[in-house]
């Protein structure tokens, strides 16, 4: 199954009233466990890669090497998306699509509203000719995710009319808008903005994208699916269980040295959190 653009997976998601999960990668046992969850669940899946775990792993182009080698090994038959999380310049969206991603997200929003459609605008002329779906943001999305940190007391809810405007001038296949959830574990309950988010979705027509999935309540999460919410984008959860499946082998085996002892394991809680997040999205048997 070769790599495909988010648009057609996420318009499906609209009509069927569920949402894609975007799990992003940082080493290979992540890659791996998000392939092997979603065969075995047979959802559709985009793997999310930030520019800093890019670069941690050695590029854009390896990362399309390893995926599409572990698509071939694994007998993949599920769609899967890859796609440049955060993109930083209209530079680093052709450089991932140069690369082979499928899908990039172009990143303005801390840019001003004309200037964020300027940018975005470009990326879209770029990436369409391509065949590539380009996501866009608007407002500030609170928390830290690699370089990008933006204070709880920063993040803004995205303001309805320009999310039209920036949506009707630039093109792009969905919208990532400020509703009030965060990258990283949440300080308290998070308060999405449903009304706006509703009202987002009614006038642009778009899918609509949650960023900082992780902790937030499943009735929430359906609501927000229930408005329009197709993309939702989850790390946090992941590197958490993780890290706990290491800790725990390690605790219990400290003369282990291998890592195969304890990175098979956390392949294992990796996967095991993906797939329950499918099923919490609704994504489960959608291929």
């Amino acid at each position: 199954m070769p790599l495909v653009s988010m648009t057609a997976m996420l318009n499906k998601a609209v009509q069927e009233k569920y949402a894609v999960g975007q799990f992003n990668i940082n080493n290979l046992e992540f890659t791996q466990a998000i392939l092997q969850a979603a065969e075995e669940e047979q959802s559709p899946v985009i793997l999310g890669v930030s520019e800093g775990a890019a670069r941690y792993m050695g590029g854009f182009k390896l990362i399309i090497g390893l995926v599409k080698s572990l698509i071939e090994e694994y007998k993949i038959t599920v769609d899967v998306a890859i796609h440049l999380d955060h993109g930083s310049s209209f530079e680093k969206c052709v450089e991932a699509i140069h690369a082979g991603f499928t899908s990039v997200m172009i990143d303005g929003s801390h840019h001003p509203l004309e200037e964020n459609i300027a940018i975005t605008k470009k990326v879209v002329e770029v990436a369409h000719v391509l065949g590539v779906s380009v996501e866009a943001e608007l407002g500030r999305i609170g928390g830290q995710e690699d370089d990008l940190v933006v204070d709880d007391a920063e993040a803004m809810y995205a303001i309805p009319a320009e999310c039209d405007r920036l949506a009707k001038e630039t093109g792009v296949d969905c919208l990532a808008p400020a509703l009030g959830s965060v990258h990283g574990p949440y300080k308290g309950e998070p308060k999405l903005g449903f009304d706006r988010m509703e009202e987002v979705q009614k006038l642009t027509g778009l899918p609509l994208v949650l960023h900082g999935g992780t902790g937030i309540p499943t009735q929430h999460i359906r609501r927000a699916i229930s408005l329009g919410t197709a993309k939702i984008n989850v790390n946090t959860e992941n590197q958490i269980a993780s890290a706990a499946a290491v800790r725990k082998v390690l605790a219990e085996n400290p003369n282990v040295y291998d890592p195969r002892k304890y990175l098979g394991p956390a392949r294992e809680a990796i996967k095991d959190a993906v797939k329950g997040k499918m099923r919490e999205f609704g994504s489960s048997g959608k291929a």
